[in-house]
């Protein structure tokens, strides 16, 4: 499996992170809470809000990574370690993207997100 595969995988896993964090980082969330999480979710404020939107933020930007990498790959016109660069390079700028939300660093976490599309886009430029 490719470097870009398993950068995938990472990226199916980020959301999750970002769950746990907003779930457990203000010590409310128990059994009581899990029988609707959604609304417990909704309903969280400051850090544990900011986590919430990371995750969500994180399972909107999944599908386009994933077209990417697959197609960049399908295509064979990309050297792999080309994908391989640009997909490590998404998933640090998504991790940076969550670090930027969870600080309350709005501008710089606009230009992180900004930074990610930027790398999906390259990805879909190398398939060419």
């Amino acid at each position: 499996m490719t470097v870009a595969f398993w950068c995938v995988l990472i990226a199916i896993l980020l959301p999750f992170v970002c769950t746990g964090i907003a779930k457990f980082s203000g010590g409310q969330f128990g059994a009581r809470q899990n029988h609707d999480p959604r609304a417990f979710l909704a309903n969280l404020d400051g850090f544990a809000k900011r986590a919430h939107s990371a995750q969500m933020n994180s399972f909107e930007a999944f599908p386009a990574f994933a077209a990417a990498v697959i197609i960049a790959d399908i295509c064979h016109n990309a050297q792999q370690v080309t994908m391989d660069v640009l997909a490590v390079l998404f998933i640090t700028s998504r991790l940076l993207y969550i670090i930027c939300y969870l600080a309350d660093w709005a501008m710089l976490r606009s230009l992180v997100w900004f930074v990610g599309l930027g790398l999906v886009v390259s990805l879909f430029c190398v398939s060419v």
